[in-house]
């Protein structure tokens, strides 16, 4: 659980903007378990400007190809510090710290050949200048074929250590997954050799699900899809991502949905497209299936609707500590999905209706282990009722309902 800058900053985000934000974060969102802070894509790019890439900009790094935050942006960089000083400020907060990172070895390293830290190899002995990211050229992939590569990749990792890093988004790594799998690896070797914990997420997707037992090996997150905005195309498409890879999920392995495109985005420039109802959609089914919870939208116009759609405590639950969360059925327009309470005492039950007209949503208790009468709670709204046998209630296009069968 946590917030990203992706949505809201794209790669502009500043050490200024990120306190303010983290501060907000802490305040509003940490006491309900939301604690990993993450700079997103492109800290150390000077010039950066939205969400395009400029095209052979010049990061800043130092003289081992390492990439370091862009000290016009992160003042408290400057003089060898890099992500430190923002990083106490983070965890002052009760916040963990985490950053992106983008797979390989900087273009800019190998054209001037750096040496990687404690070897005898330089840049252009271990980097791959024909494994490249589709949409963006700040990169060469690293062949882990070669002497140093693993060095390469334990210096970076190293000094995220250093810097107090607890959660790398690695990039350009789950697709295509079946070519990038050496480098998934090394990444995670390069966190057992750091000293510190770090948790690894992959991104993007979609990843093939036929790497999904790698995936739980080296990963703690993986994305399914490419980047989740607020689209209801996008978000039908993830009921059945989200079923097929549940097989994976486990504790300390999570198939990641990605993030959530709520409140404001895009630097400033709207509100989110989805309708209420939407929103609430895509709270439930992230919860019941346990994708990670990661807000995207900017904290500082946080409104109340919003704050209270991602701080309902007893939907968090489930998200955190349910357990044989499954689908149910599909057929295209009506989706079940069930999962046990953490105490066993307990079912839970969402009920979505994904068709473009209103549907009537039936289930059987029994067929999903729930006893043939229960107090049903809704998770929303904080009602309850009796219910006999069945539930049957019509849901308006692209609504769900969400309930505790007890």
């Amino acid at each position: 659980m946590g917030w990203n800058s992706w949505n809201s900053f794209a790669t502009t985000l500043t050490e200024a903007q990120a306190i303010e934000t983290a501060k907000i974060m802490a305040g509003k969102l940490l006491p309900f378990g939301y604690d990993v802070f993450t700079v997103d894509i492109q800290w150390y790019e000077p010039g950066a400007t939205g969400y395009t890439y400029r095209q052979g900009a010049e990061p800043a790094m130092d003289g081992h190809g390492r990439l370091l935050p862009a000290p016009n942006r992160f003042p408290s960089a400057v003089g060898g510090r890099g992500f430190r000083p923002l990083a106490d400020r983070i965890h002052a907060l009760g916040l963990k710290f985490g950053v992106h990172l983008m797979r390989g070895i900087p273009r800019l390293a190998y054209e001037r050949d750096l040496p990687i830290l404690g070897t005898g190899y330089t840049a252009r002995d271990i980097a791959n200048p024909n494994s490249v990211c589709t949409w963006n050229t700040d990169m060469f992939g690293v062949d882990m074929s070669k002497a140093g590569a693993q060095e390469y990749y334990n210096s970076v990792f190293r000094l995220f250590a250093e810097w107090g890093v607890d959660f790398v988004k690695m990039d350009d790594m789950s697709r295509p997954y079946g070519i990038n799998w050496p480098e998934i690896e090394a990444a995670q070797a390069a966190i057992g050799a750091s000293g510190r914990p770090m948790i690894l997420s992959l991104s993007p997707g979609e990843t093939d699900l036929e790497w999904g037992p790698h995936a739980q090996q080296h990963a703690q997150m993986w994305r399914i899809s490419d980047d989740f905005w607020d689209e209801w195309k996008l978000l039908k498409e993830q009921f059945a991502r989200l079923a097929a890879w549940n097989i994976y999920r486990r504790p300390g392995a999570w198939p990641d949905a990605d993030m959530l495109p709520l409140g404001v985005l895009a630097m400033g420039s709207r509100k989110t497209k989805f309708t209420a109802e939407e929103q609430q959609t895509l709270m439930t089914l992230w919860s019941i299936a346990r994708s990670p919870l990661i807000m995207g939208g900017d904290l500082r116009a946080l409104d109340e609707a919003t704050l209270k759609l991602l701080t309902n405590r007893e939907v968090i639950a489930v998200n955190q500590h349910s357990r044989n969360n499954v689908q149910v059925s599909n057929d295209g327009e009506r989706v079940v999905w069930t999962a046990e309470a953490a105490d066993g005492k307990s079912r839970y039950l969402a009920l979505f209706n994904i068709g473009d007209h209103p549907r009537v949503i039936e289930q059987e208790l029994k067929a999903i282990g729930a006893p043939r009468t229960a107090k049903a709670t809704d998770l929303w709204t904080g009602r309850t009722g009796d219910v006999d046998t069945r539930i049957s209630l019509e849901l308006r296009d692209h609504q769900s309902a969400f309930f505790k069968l007890s």
